[in-house]
Parts: structure tokens; sequence; C-alpha cells
């Protein structure tokens, strides 16, 4: 069993993963103002599919042992998403969304594994909430600026019931450390992250095909 605290064999073992998906052309643009307020709506819409389905396993996966700890309320993205698009596209915001190829990928991949394996649960609740936490404040606080949006449009990245995102965030890799995996669910549990990882940068990937093709 290895005697690395969990938490920091995860950031070391899959920092290079997590770069990729940061450095994506796409959020490049996005991030340093190159970007139209279209493509942020079209990066929401995507988030929308996608927490679709990672608060769908949520709701299935609350009663186990392993992934109950994760779970909080205080995390819930999916209505703030909703109101998000309500406010970016109109009352109609259903009808006209679509998810890309890789949001497609990515739904099925949650679909299959976070819910019925609660390593791979915790994997993809990991990616996507303690992501939010980190650098999705970077992103509001940018798309703030760069848009003028003040709370409407960017309330998913507005956790109103965490006061202090850091000490959740500890507490949250505590909970890890403390999951009694042994050395190869641990490396099942990272490879699992590597995946989520790697939609999120082909999914960037399409968002920059989708603009161009719109150009075009």
């Amino acid at each position: 069993m290895s005697v690395i605290p969990f938490s920091q064999e995860l950031r070391e073992r899959t920092r290079t993963s997590h770069s990729a998906s940061e450095g994506a052309d796409f959020m490049g643009d996005l991030m340093s103002g190159k970007g139209a307020v279209n493509d942020y709506i079209a990066l929401v819409v995507q988030h929308y599919f996608i927490y679709e389905a990672l608060e769908a396993a949520t709701e299935r996966m609350k009663n186990d042992p392993v992934a109950a700890p994760f779970i909080s309320d205080k995390l819930t993205r999916l209505p703030a998403i909703e109101a998000d698009l309500r406010f970016l596209i109109g009352e109609n915001w259903r009808e006209q969304v679509a998810p890309l190829p890789t949001t497609v990928a990515y739904v099925e991949r949650i679909r299959q594994v976070a819910a019925v394996w609660a390593g791979g649960f915790v994997a993809h609740h990991y990616t996507r909430y303690l992501g939010d936490l980190s650098g999705g404040q970077v992103i509001r606080t940018l798309m703030q600026r760069q848009f003028g949006f003040e709370t409407n449009g960017v309330g998913f990245y507005l956790f109103g019931d965490i006061a202090e995102p850091k000490r959740f965030k500890d507490t949250y890799r505590d909970q890890l450390d403390a999951v009694p995996w042994n050395d190869e669910e641990r490396s099942r549990v990272i490879d699992e992250v590597r995946v989520a990882y790697q939609f999120n940068t082909d999914l960037f990937v399409d968002l920059s095909r989708a603009k161009a093709a719109n150009v075009a």
C-alpha cells in the first residue's frame, strides 16, 4: 500500500493531463480576451449535458459508502447552468442546444462508469467540481470583466453555500486520503481522472472546430 497521501499522488500523476486541458487553444483565447461571448455560451451549453449526466450519477451514488462522503448539495451545478442558459440564450434555450461529439462520448462515459463504480464516480466528481472551485473562479472573474456579467450568466461558477472554498477543498482531499483503496484501485481512479481530463481537452478542440465552421 502506498504511503503517499492519495490526494497528493493524484495531483502528481495527473499534472500533465491537467495542464494539457488548461492549455487548450479554445480556452486560451477565451481567457485572454480573444474569444467572443458566443464562445462562452457554447462552453456553457456543453457543461449542461456534462453536469446533467454527472448529477444523475450523483443521485444514484448518494448511498454508496465510498462515494457518499464526497456528495454535497452545495456542489450541485445543474440549476445554475439552466439559469445561465435562460439568461444567455432565452427561455427556449433547450430547443437551441445540442451536444458536440466529445460531449456525447463524455456523457456516455459518465453514465457507464460513474453510475456503477464508486472510484470512477469519484474520479469524475473530483475532476469537475474541484476544478470549478479552483480555476473556475478565475474563469468567472474574467468572463464578468470581458462581457459585463454580474451574476447572471456566470451562476455556474458561484458557490453561494460554500463560504470558504479552500477549506472545502482541503476537506475533500482529506476524504480522498481516507478512502481505503489499495494501490491497484488508486491507479484505476487516477487513470479515470486522466480520461476525464482528456475529454476536457478534446471538448475544447470540438469547440474550436465548431467555431471555425460557423465562421467559414
